[in-house]
């Protein structure tokens, strides 16, 4: 039974104090974390730790991302309504769920088999309905339906893949970690055809953006 009670909701409130408290000011994104039950993408083990500011194990070598780390990157992201955001990397979906309450049209990639076909089933379960989910390689984006508003790549990454670069709509917004060991958030805005500007916003740690699929 997929419950959401009013004690819920008041961990919830407790978490946007929290992460209000750590920076985040973004009304539209503050209110999308209110709304999520983070408790529902997560293992029933994990359910009463739900609504700390915290990444938790979700299967398959991956994290659901911590609400702090969830705000900030869609933050970066400027979402408007209708705006089409592509996210590598679906894990749990509860990014997904943050992404579609800003009323984005999302398109999503998943590179383990297991999450995909988990995620893919849930999301609509809870109410979130994205345009795509596909099980593919995120390093390649989603060239049929580029360009985009926005790309977020929810994994630390090596370097920017030029194909996410590519399937930004000029004026669009790619956040991405990048490094090895530590990441370094990154915003890129597509300012012309060949022209890219971009701006670092400290260290994170994710798990990393893996290239071959299983």
């Amino acid at each position: 039974m997929l419950l959401d009670t009013n004690k819920h909701k008041g961990l919830r409130n407790h978490l946007v104090e929290t992460i209000k408290s750590k920076g985040i000011k973004e009304k539209n994104v503050l209110n999308a974390i209110s709304k999520v039950p983070r408790h529902l993408f997560m293992d029933s083990g994990f359910i009463d730790f739900a609504y700390q500011d915290k990444p938790f194990p979700i299967g398959a070598d991956q994290t659901i991302s911590q609400p702090y780390t969830v705000a900030f990157q869609t933050e970066l992201l400027e979402i408007k309504p209708n705006d089409r955001i592509l996210e590598i990397g679906t894990g749990s979906g509860y990014q997904t769920a943050v992404l579609i309450e800003l009323k984005a049209e999302v398109y999503s990639i998943e590179r383990q088999k297991e999450l995909f076909l988990k995620t893919k089933k849930f999301l609509p379960k809870v109410g979130y309905v994205p345009k795509k989910i596909e099980f593919g390689d995120g390093y390649l984006g989603l060239p049929d339906a580029a360009p985009f508003d926005g790309i977020i790549v929810t994994a630390g990454a090596p370097s920017v893949p030029k194909a996410l670069l590519s399937q930004l709509k000029i004026g669009g917004k790619l956040v991405i970690p990048v490094g090895e060991d530590v990441q370094v958030m990154t915003l890129i805005v597509r300012k012309g055809e060949k022209e890219f500007e971009k701006h670092e916003f400290g260290d994170f740690r994710f798990v990393p953006m893996l290239k071959e699929k299983n």
